[in-house]
């Protein structure tokens, strides 16, 4: 037995490959909308828009910034072998852009009245990383 093996049976855990640039470059106060710009594929900087946008009131742009990041996201699961379900590690810091714009589209998704949306995008969370759901709120 390894101490990866999943005793459980599910599908392992997707892990994204690193892209340190889009990061350094938020980390360094470049504008995420620069970011995105530059590095349209980084969940990491949709998520940042759409949670700027959040803080501003203006709900529907981060909806829609949201969005982009976690359709962006789910391109590069699907990428890195995922299958649509198992465990996207919050411990995994690639990860955290796509799990970061799935947050921002649940909460959005609630702010403008889209329940259904809300609960799926929030289960969505929950299954994919207990840790991010409950880091992230």
């Amino acid at each position: 037995m390894t101490i990866h093996e999943n005793l459980l049976g599910g599908p392992p855990p997707t892990h994204l490959p690193d892209d340190p640039e889009p990061r350094q470059a938020l980390a360094d106060g470049t504008a995420p909308a620069d970011v995105a710009a530059k590095h349209p594929t980084s969940s990491l900087a949709w998520a940042q828009l759409a949670d700027d946008a959040f803080e501003r009131g203006a709900v529907v742009e981060s909806y829609a910034y949201a969005r982009t990041g976690y359709h962006r996201g789910l391109d590069a699961l699907r990428r890195s072998g995922w299958k649509g379900h198992g465990p996207v590690p919050w411990e995994h810091e690639p990860n955290r852009g796509f799990l970061r714009a799935l947050h921002a589209l649940a909460r959005a998704a609630q702010a403008i009245g889209e329940q259904d949306e809300y609960e799926r995008c929030t289960q969505f969370l929950k299954d994919s990383s207990p840790t991010a759901a409950q880091t992230l709120g």
